[in-house]
């Protein structure tokens, strides 16, 4: 049985453009499951990645990357912390490094530069959260959090895409679909 507090999702859906006129995934997604889901901005801009972040991006030594760091809010609640990292050299000096809302999603912004997602590699792991993230996800003292890894293969152009998912560990269920041939 799964609680009201529990909540199920396809990382596909997150992965395609969406079109014209449509909200972002995860507005839509809450809204299928009558909440509200809203996203704010903590961070974007040019930086030095992290070392994990450079390597899974497959960036040269002093190579930068684009951040942008959203906590998503499901009916004003935080439940999770954004942050994905795109190389510089596709992505800064475009939206992606505004500080404001990229319409129709990163992910239609970058298909709209010829890079769609043809592969994602996820790795899903669990620990203690940062006090950062303690603090933006609400959470007690001994809570753990849920972290998922994504990374986005656009064909021969490599990573073009590095996410960390943090989330509040409590009724998380990690659920994965395969569809063959």
């Amino acid at each position: 049985m799964v609680s009201s507090r529990q909540w199920e999702s396809e990382s596909a859906r997150y992965l395609v453009p969406r079109g014209a006129g449509r909200p972002d995934a995860w507005a839509e997604e809450a809204a299928e499951r009558k909440g509200r889901g809203g996203q704010r901005l903590l961070e974007a801009g040019v930086v030095e990645p992290p070392e994990a972040v450079a390597r899974a991006l497959q960036l040269a030594d002093g190579e930068r990357a684009v951040v942008r760091r959203r906590l998503v809010l499901l009916d004003d609640t935080p439940v999770e912390i954004v942050t994905s990292h795109y190389p510089g050299r596709i992505a800064a000096g475009t939206a992606l490094a505004d500080g404001r809302k990229v319409p129709g999603g990163a992910v239609t912004f970058l298909a709209g530069l010829g890079y769609l997602a043809k592969r994602v590699e996820e790795g899903v792991s669990c620990r203690m959260p940062t006090a950062a993230e303690r603090e933006l996800l609400l959470l007690g003292a001994h809570e753990p959090v849920l972290i998922v890894s994504r990374v986005v293969f656009a064909d021969e152009d490599g990573p073009v895409e590095a996410c960390e998912m943090v989330m509040n560990a409590r009724d998380r269920t990690v659920r994965y679909r395969m569809r063959m041939g």
